[in-house]
């Protein structure tokens, strides 16, 4: 008899609550919710199925602006639904909640579970983010000088690159998005990054 697991869970009836679950599976690798079995997998007769495949999807679009598959199974043991839901590429929330399914768990994130989870939807790493404020004249010269000799010595630069301009250099590594620079820059070159990256220490 099949377990829940990162992708099944098992509810004996519908609640509201288990939009949830739904927006869960939705941020993480998809999965399916059965209404109307119990932790076991063992079917409880769901004796307000027909009702429910009416109403699940229309809650599921507008609560959480997806869609799902809702399957009725009619068994010798009773009814159940089933509920499929794809993985989204896009984050999914649940009234301004953003609920991750994690092993046979759902979890809420959070603070900096939620910033890198919000990040990697959107294809960013952490270090990727552009950040206001700050240009590279805020950038210690020392460090620039630092950076060039460590590159030159492991060969990751030529020896032209090392006259190269500031500007060019991080420019050539990449370290900007339009006109921000990324955070990345910011501990590679600033003598002060709390000042504009919290957390660190």
């Amino acid at each position: 008899m099949t377990s829940e697991s990162q992708n099944i869970e098992f509810k004996v009836t519908w609640r509201d609550e288990y939009l949830k679950w739904i927006c869960g599976f939705a941020n993480a690798n998809g999965g399916t919710l059965f209404i109307g079995k119990d932790d076991t997998g063992k079917v409880d007769d769901l004796k307000d199925a027909k009702k429910l495949m009416e109403e699940i999807p229309n809650k599921v679009r507008d609560t959480l602006g997806i869609l799902v598959d809702v399957n009725l199974h009619q068994t010798k043991q009773g009814n159940f639904i089933e509920i499929v839901v794809e993985q989204y590429p896009y984050p999914v929330n649940y009234k301004g909640q953003y609920h991750y399914r994690s092993g046979s768990t759902k979890q809420e994130l959070k603070g900096a579970a939620l910033d890198k989870f919000l990040l990697q939807k959107k294809g960013k790493r952490w270090d990727g983010v552009p950040v206001p404020n700050v240009s590279v004249k805020d950038f210690k010269q020392e460090t620039f000088d630092f950076f060039r000799k460590r590159a030159f010595r492991s060969q990751r630069i030529d020896e032209e690159s090392l006259a190269d301009s500031n500007d060019h250099l991080i420019d050539n590594l990449q370290l900007k998005e339009g006109k921000f620079l990324k955070r990345a820059s910011i501990l590679l070159f600033h003598s002060n990054p709390e000042k504009y990256i919290t957390g660190l220490t």
